[in-house]
């Protein structure tokens, strides 16, 4: 059974492509993240806030896109991100920040 997860393109007010997900990030649904992610070129803003869950499959595609990525997060997502070390390789907004950019 796939877990619900949605995705909703967008740009920020700059221009740059931006991506909102909610849901759970999971096995059953990695697949469709990956060929959000896999459709475009150039940076990506990743806006994670809705997000309530994050394996390592969701990991996993986000490091195979780690070099265009600006995540933004709630903290409830700081732990798997420190532990893995995905947020040291992308720009996250929501750890320490007061407020994350739309």
């Amino acid at each position: 059974m796939t877990t619900p997860l949605t995705l909703t393109p967008g740009r920020r007010p700059d221009g740059t492509p931006r991506l909102v997900v909610g849901g759970e990030i999971d096995m059953s649904n990695v697949a469709s993240l990956a060929e959000a992610l896999d459709g475009g070129s150039g940076p990506l803003v990743l806006d994670l806030t809705a997000v309530e869950y994050l394996d390592s499959a969701g990991l996993s595609v986000l490091f195979g896109h780690a070099e265009r990525l600006e995540l933004i997060v709630t903290p409830l997502l700081e732990p798997v991100l420190t532990v893995s070390g995905l947020s040291g390789l992308v720009t996250v907004h929501g750890l320490d920040d007061d407020a994350p950019q739309p």
